[in-house]
């Protein structure tokens, strides 16, 4: 890890990334530590943290992308050569690119492809894709693992790691800001990019659930030329979300574009608990066909976010609260969901949310300064020792991609009034009648096989309860009468295996019973 690190500071020094930091915090150690004595170079300054986080290798690279889709934050000449990193990354030899072609499905290429081109379409961070067409003469694309990229990785993440724990032990808000669980989400992620099978797996899980959508498209997988370091898909055609020029020469609804791409990321967070979060704009193209009615294209899906229903139901009353601007539900909620203390003033937080919100409310992304606002939102967080969600890192990045893609497509698109109705018609679905059916019948074969050992878990708990001092342990008259009525719903459904409610109704009745307090 030492040598890793050295590593950095050779390049930092090498590409004089010591003076892109403001003015003020060019201390004499930092110029001492960082600054080169060499000559200096003809490159500009973008030019040359492009090269450093190229050379320094995929983590690095993916920090540059995410970067680059933030304009507002960067100076144009930087984020223009940040952008390359999306799809622009040195390649790497055709010949290694083969070998492990052939190697992951055990033939020569020949056997698999009719053609295959040796100049790749694009290079990125871990792999690079190649052009080929199958013997049936369906046009796809190879993508390729980078050689040697895992060791690579690896020595990164180390070095991560290293940085999370001296901030947990070092730092004052080390311990709120979970640096430790965060790095090792974030090692869960990357790793699992290494295998190319679960990109394919989520690609088709991600093509399903837009199955017959006409807001995004995503590309088949040939799953039979699938292998953990090779992946072939088909081969899609669009323009690149960046090509802003190139979208209104087309005629494309710049208004629509943008609404669809807030829309489809909602939908996937929370109709689908699934949801894209490498969507730099690398991994996004248009469909143009029809030009007031565009679709987006989604390629590369090797990281996905996974939410589960506690934290959906929170974050969806949160966003609803703020866009209500029902400051004090958006206190209560985070009090409750165990977001910051539960001694934390209600009055104090609505005060501190109504402050960081209130400003930026119908006003559309052009007048917005979202670098303001989360600078402002940390500071909030602090004082009131708010702890980082680890599960959430992954949509909180995503978010940053969508925001940033949304302020160059369409500057006055208003994310209030786009998200709102969505969040409303989600949370009514979720407590509609056939909604809540539809979950008691997915979750009925559960209780079928939980219902005949349901007598014996009362009794166990029962008798587990503290026995000092010694309790008759009765049934009152209310716990009787669930019990009867739980009999009753469990006899009725015994008759007819079309009618599973009635046992889960049965058993709860008869929970209830067990734990009901008995009547003094």
């Amino acid at each position: 890890m030492i040598g890793r690190v050295l590593t950095v500071w050779r390049i930092i020094r090498k590409q004089r990334l010591y003076e892109l930091a403001p003015v003020h915090r060019q201390t004499k150690l930092g110029r001492l530590v960082f600054q080169s004595k060499g000559a200096a170079s003809e490159e500009s300054r973008g030019q040359r943290l492009r090269v450093a986080l190229e050379t320094l290798g995929p983590i690095f690279i993916k920090f540059g992308q995410l970067l680059s889709t933030r304009r507002d934050l960067l100076p144009d000449d930087i984020a223009d050569e940040l952008a390359q990193l999306q799809d622009n990354v040195p390649p790497f030899p055709s010949k290694d690119a083969i070998s492990c072609v052939e190697a992951a499905l055990g033939g020569p290429l020949n056997d698999h492809f009719a053609t295959f081109e040796h100049a790749p379409l694009a290079a990125a961070s871990v792999a690079q894709v190649h052009a080929a067409t199958l013997p049936s003469g369906e046009a796809v694309v190879v993508k390729v693992l980078r050689p040697e990229i895992e060791g690579l990785i690896r020595k990164d993440l180390k070095l991560i790691q290293a940085l999370a724990w001296a901030i947990d032990r070092f730092f004052k808000d080390g311990r709120r800001l979970k640096p430790r669980e965060v790095a090792a989400d974030y090692e869960r992620t990357i790793l699992n990019e290494l295998d190319l099978r679960r990109e394919a797996g989520n690609a088709s899980q991600l093509r399903r659930n837009f199955s017959g959508s006409n807001l995004v498209y995503v590309p088949e997988i040939h799953w039979p030329l699938t292998a953990e370091k090779v992946m072939v898909s088909e081969r899609i055609y669009g323009l690149p979300v960046t090509d802003v020029e190139a979208l209104k020469q087309q005629g494309v609804d710049m208004k629509v574009l943008a609404e669809r791409g807030v829309e489809i990321f909602f939908t996937q967070v929370f109709r689908d608990s699934f949801f894209h979060a490498d969507m730099h704009p690398g991994n996004i193209f248009v469909d143009a066909k029809d030009p007031l009615n565009p679709s987006y294209l989604a390629i590369d899906c090797a990281i996905v976010g996974q939410l589960d229903e506690d934290d959906l139901y929170y974050l969806a009353r949160n966003l609803l609260a703020i866009f209500q601007q029902d400051y004090r539900l958006v206190a209560k909620l985070h009090v409750e969901c165990g977001w910051v203390a539960p001694d934390t003033s209600i009055a104090e937080f609505e005060s501190a949310m109504r402050t960081l919100c209130e400003p930026v409310f119908e006003r559309p992304l052009a007048d917005i300064s979202f670098g303001h606002m989360l600078i402002s939102l940390f500071r909030t967080a602090g004082q009131f020792e708010m702890s980082v969600q680890p599960q959430l890192v992954l949509l909180q990045k995503t978010l940053l991609n969508i925001e940033g893609l949304g302020r160059q497509l369409y500057p006055d698109l208003n994310l209030w009034d786009t998200a709102k109705p969505f969040l409303e018609r989600w949370l009514a679905d979720r407590y509609a009648p056939q909604t809540v059916l539809r979950r008691l019948q997915q979750d009925a074969p559960f209780w079928l096989e939980t219902l005949p050992r349901l007598p014996d878990l009362i009794i166990k708990n029962l008798q587990d309860l503290p026995p000092d001092p010694p309790k008759k342990i009765t049934l009152n008259g209310r716990a009787m009468a669930f019990t009867l009525l739980g009999l009753g719903f469990i006899a009725v459904g015994s008759g007819s295996p079309e009618e599973p409610l009635a046992f889960i109704a049965g058993a709860v009745f008869i929970v209830l019973a067990a734990f009901s307090p008995k009547q003094r």
